[in-house]
């Protein structure tokens, strides 16, 4: 292990499942998604497909790349859920005119409409966390500063 800190905990503590924060933010993770699928069922969406739209509805006619990078995904993962949502008639997907290599990704008519019945969706999930606007707010900025600490330090551990 090359970490500067020594391990917290003592041995029992540490193998005790209660005791990894990886495992609460796993099963954190399950939670959301029992609490979005009936919200996104009607519209017709995944949480996947929910996320990719997010990012369009940021932005439109982003390249694969683009729309990847904010959702922390490769193209490798994101293609089939993108023909999908083509397939729903949600998104298009062309070939970039200027660069032939490159595939954009926009929103159709029915994308674009599909953002104010999923823009509800807040009000209900914000419910479901039992927690104020601002302590969800305060505890998703630790968990994308853990989640930085986390890609820094695999990125020293593959670059050194």
């Amino acid at each position: 292990m090359s970490g500067k800190r020594p391990p917290l905990g003592n041995q029992s503590t540490i193998q005790r499942l209660a005791s990894h924060i990886c495992f609460a933010t796993y099963a954190t993770a399950h939670a959301f998604n029992r609490v979005y699928k009936p919200l996104l069922d009607p519209l017709g969406l995944t949480y996947p497909q929910y996320l990719v739209l997010l990012v369009l509805w940021e932005k439109d006619n982003l390249t694969v790349k683009e729309v990847g990078q904010p959702l922390h995904l490769d193209s490798g993962t994101l293609t089939p859920l993108l023909k999908r949502l083509e397939s729903a008639g949600i998104a298009q997907r062309t070939r970039d005119p200027q660069d032939e290599r490159q595939v954009r990704v926009s929103l159709t008519k029915r994308g674009h409409d599909l953002r104010t019945p999923a823009m509800n969706l807040w009000n209900e999930l914000l419910c479901a966390t039992g927690l104020p606007a601002h302590e969800l707010s305060a505890l998703k900025d630790q968990l994308d500063r853990l989640r930085e600490n986390l890609d820094a330090h695999q990125s020293t551990e593959i670059d050194g």
